[in-house]
């Protein structure tokens, strides 16, 4: 992903996270602190998903829709900020690839786990990833619909 795709990005965050809106300019600082993990999903049609995660605090994610100011030194963990697909590219193995490649960076960069907030009904989708809820980090941090996870990595 680079910054000549936010358009999109925003496009497919604005069509996929109704509920959990976030600024263009929230993305795009995201993707200027830390482009390798942030990625664009392509069809012949134009961009149909994103990933964007990075390194940070193991318990504390970071706010919905505030800015991360930078990459923290003390990072505890990967934190997969968001994975979004459009309609058309779910139940084609691309989030579960996504997925891979994020687990393969998190190693890489010697993390031993990766966070996330499911939101919405993604808890199945997660959990079939790997990911468990943590308890070591806050309670239902969007709301109801929301659930910290984590997944430990071998």
């Amino acid at each position: 992903m680079a910054r000549r795709d936010l358009g999109s990005v925003v496009r497919i965050a604005d069509h996929v996270h109704v509920d959990y809106p976030e600024r263009p300019e929230i993305i795009a600082e995201k993707v200027a602190l830390y482009p390798d993990g942030c990625l664009l999903l392509d069809s012949p049609d134009g961009a149909i998903g994103y990933v964007l995660a990075h390194p940070w605090h193991r318990s504390t994610p970071p706010k919905l829709d505030h800015p991360l100011g930078a990459i923290p030194d003390d990072a505890g963990t990967y934190y997969l900020h968001d994975l979004a697909l459009l309609p058309e590219a779910r139940g084609t193995g691309a989030g579960r690839a996504a997925v891979g490649l994020i687990v393969a960076q998190a190693r890489r960069a010697g993390f031993a786990d990766i966070s996330l907030i499911a939101v919405g009904n993604s808890v199945p989708f997660w959990s079939a990833q790997g990911f468990r809820p943590a308890t070591d980090g806050p309670d239902r941090p969007y709301g109801t619909a929301s659930l910290f996870m984590r997944r430990l990595l071998d």
